[in-house]
């Protein structure tokens, strides 16, 4: 039945990744569920053993669920978290042979060809894995064949590769409507669907139905491709004799940046987070953390920004080993280099790091423009190492310099309740003559947020030009007549 049998191919399914990475962690004594949100309703993504036993399913309500079982305890999923669970248990399986890959969102495959044999055959190394994730915690089910879509067909619907002819037709991984379609002509195993004639299904089904049922049994070649790592940007650096001076570990820390910074140009990234560990010969480690302002690889502007921590280094009887490891990395883009060159460094980012050095980098805040046309929710504060102003939303008037609290101004009756300016007011006991008037400019409250200083309708503002020189910006309510000054341009 299959071709290329000196292969073995182990599929690993985790029925339960989603529940067992949150209850590893957390146990439950009972009945527990993750959600996740389908539309307008909560439905049940993954669920433990004592959920399935007291009638609960995957994709079933929340709101049923509950009904169902009153004492039902939930989270909501998380599936990034999922992921990189998954990707640390393809790392950890690794330990059986080095051709690991992941199998959808809840699986691995591993090509253990020429590896059975370092645990005593595959019954052996089966049976480890079995012990090692029960031990852990983690449901697991298991499937060995010559192919990549008969283990996972056993893996998934159990059995031994003598019986993957009596497994339905949704063991070689086909599309739910394929699997409906096949099982409405009488095609329900694997077995009727290979001595079924050829080009009848593959007219009515497409080429993928054929393809899955020739990699399941050997006659198609199915690559087992393993997970390329992610790069690992650090560099070590070993001394032959220990050092103290401060200069003499701004030199080693000088080498070892320009290969990092070489390191990170060969992945077109930049270095956020730096941390510098320092060994003494007593085996004692100190780290001096640099966090940057920006992205950067450039060893001749980093280097001066380590001064400050190295300064507080106790280097004792001496320091033997340095090591420099990135540990926030972000992409960026190559750098233009030659005669066309016409930008320099980002000096200001160095200079937000050598104050984030002391004061720290959240502590460093920027306004930024914000997408209102209310003045007080037309900008925003946020750290200035972590925010760009790019994109931004830009008022289609000026905006003055100056926004403060509205401030009422007085002026003669008629005057204060007239749509427009009035010519002569007072303002913080100040009295005033318009010059010249712009406007109006109509701003309207945002129905959806809640803001007690626009609950009351609409305003109309106006840029105001003094005589004495002042250039306020001010705004007349219509429902409720008055003026006020909320800002003064520059």
């Amino acid at each position: 039945m299959f071709t290329g049998t000196h292969r073995r191919i182990v599929s690993i399914w985790f029925p339960r990744l989603a529940s067992d990475r949150v209850l590893r962690a957390r146990p439950v004594d009972g009945p527990f569920a993750l959600s996740q949100r389908q539309g307008t309703a909560k439905t049940i993504l993954c669920l433990n053993a004592a959920a399935e036993r007291a009638g609960l399913h995957r994709g079933m309500r929340m709101a049923d669920a509950r009904s169902f079982c009153p004492d039902l305890v939930s989270a909501p999923a998380r599936p990034d978290l999922d992921a990189r669970f998954l990707a640390s248990l393809r790392r950890w399986t690794e330990r059986y042979c080095p051709w690991v890959g992941l199998e959808g969102a809840d699986g691995l495959v591993l090509d253990v060809t020429g590896a059975t044999h370092l645990w005593g055959g595959a019954g052996p190394m089966l049976a480890d894995m079995r012990a090692r994730f029960a031990q852990a915690r983690i449901e697991v089910c298991l499937g060995l064949a010559a192919t990549r879509g008969a283990a996972w067909a056993l893996a998934h619907f159990g059995g031994t590769e003598e019986d993957l002819l009596t497994l339905p037709v949704a063991a070689l991984r086909l599309a739910p409507d394929a699997v409906t379609g096949l099982q409405r002509l009488g095609l329900r195993r694997i077995g009727d669907l290979a001595a079924s004639p050829r080009a009848p299904l593959a007219r009515r089904f497409g080429p993928d139905l054929l393809t899955r049922l020739d990699q399941a049994l050997g006659h198609s070649p199915e690559p087992v491709t393993p997970e390329t790592e992610p790069p690992h940007f650090a560099t070590r650096m070993t001394l032959p004799d220990p050092i103290g001076l401060e200069s003499d570990v701004m030199a080693g820390l000088t080498r070892l940046l320009v290969a990092l910074c070489a390191k990170l140009a060969a992945h077109h990234a930049g270095a956020r987070r730096l941390v510098l560990t320092l060994r003494r010969v007593d085996q004692a480690s100190q780290q001096v953390e640099l966090r940057l302002a920006a992205p950067m690889r450039d060893p001749a502007r980093i280097a001066p920004l380590f001064a400050r921590g190295l300064t507080e280094v106790d280097a004792g009887f001496g320091i033997d080993q340095l090591r420099l490891e990135a540990t926030q990395v972000e992409p960026l883009a190559p750098a233009q280099i030659g005669p066309a060159q016409s930008t320099g460094p980002d000096r200001l980012a160095d200079l937000i790091t050598r104050i984030g050095t002391r004061i720290g980098l959240d502590n460093i805040l920027r306004f930024l423009p914000a997408d209102s046309h209310i003045p007080e929710r037309a900008f925003l504060i946020a750290p200035a190492a972590f925010s760009t102003a790019q994109g931004a939303f830009h008022a289609p008037r000026p905006r003055p310099l100056r926004l403060f609290a509205p401030e009422p101004i007085a002026a003669p009756g008629p005057a204060l309740v007239a749509a427009t300016p009035p010519r002569h007011f007072r303002w913080r006991a100040m009295p005033l003559t318009t010059a010249r008037a712009t406007g109006p400019e109509r701003i309207t409250p945002e129905w959806w947020l809640s803001d007690d200083g626009w609950r009351h309708g609409l305003r109309d503002y106006w840029r105001i030009e003094t005589a004495q020189g002042r250039r306020l910006w001010l705004f007349f309510t219509p429902q409720n007549p008055g003026w006020f000054v909320q800002g003064e341009f520059a």
